[in-house]
């Protein structure tokens, strides 16, 4: 049985004092409440070690936005999955598109971000998806594809089963457009077929694909209905409580 998420990417928002204040009101509001999904914060590097200690992580994962493609070394500024683990965290998100697009991460890059994630112990979010230029060339299916297949699929099936995927439409994300719930459907299948292809049926069955574009409480419920969407990673509407309790819910 694969797991429901809705994981939180607050991307470069909130100092810390307000994220604090925002991890704590989202773990108060859980722990009165029965869910059916599990929830991950992602969170700015400098909250990560505050936030770990600051709420009930049994409850609540977090997960670091980004790590570093070196173990270690003379790369000023950058944070290393080793650190990313030492602060209390438990995954990582990769991959994600305006990494993609304003930092120039390669698909070798997330290969190496990938692997040393999981020889962290850590567990990757991986994002994939289409800008709007791909999706109406109709090539939406071959770009997902070669960003599986170019990052994921040197792993072995054991260290594939420990990726959690999120399938973000870029031309979605902060749009307010949001794919029809029959598009999030297709291609999660798709995305699906995939990875069984490569890996078997049972690892594919057992894989989390997440939702990324412009889901809102007002909408997740329609697309978490779909067989093959398994939860969100949730932009903006993870940095009010409120809100992001509505996704919650739709489980």
């Amino acid at each position: 049985m694969r797991k429901k998420i809705v994981a939180g990417n607050w991307k470069m928002n909130k100092t810390l004092q307000e994220g604090l204040a925002l991890a704590k009101g989202l773990d108060e509001v859980l722990a009165k409440e029965k869910v059916n999904c599990e929830v991950i914060i992602g969170t700015p590097f400098i909250h990560l070690a505050s936030v770990c200690a600051a709420i009930d992580t049994q409850k609540i994962g977090v997960a670091a936005e980004n790590c570093a493609d070196h173990a270690s070394g003379a790369y000023t500024g950058e944070v290393s999955a080793a650190m990313v683990k030492s602060t209390g965290a438990e995954y990582v998100i990769l991959g994600h598109s305006e990494r993609r697009a304003y930092y120039g991460e390669t698909p070798e890059m997330l290969k190496t971000k990938v692997r040393l994630a999981l020889d962290n112990g850590l567990t990757p979010i991986f994002c994939i998806g289409e800008v709007l230029d791909e999706r109406k060339a109709g090539k939406h299916f071959d770009v997902v594809k070669a960003q599986v297949e170019q990052s994921l699929f040197d792993l072995s099936a054991e260290d594939f089963s420990k990726i959690i995927l999120a399938y973000e439409p870029v031309w979605a994300i902060g749009t307010g457009e949001t794919a029809t719930p029959e598009q999030a459907e297709e291609i999660h299948a798709y995305i699906r077929g995939v990875i069984a292809a490569k890996y078997g049926k049972q690892v594919a069955d057992d894989c989390s694909i997440l939702y990324g574009g412009s889901c809102k409480p007002s909408n997740a419920k329609e697309l978490f209905a779909n067989p093959d969407v398994d939860g969100g990673l949730i932009g903006g509407a993870s940095l009010k409580v409120e809100d992001f309790m509505g996704i919650i819910r739709a489980w």
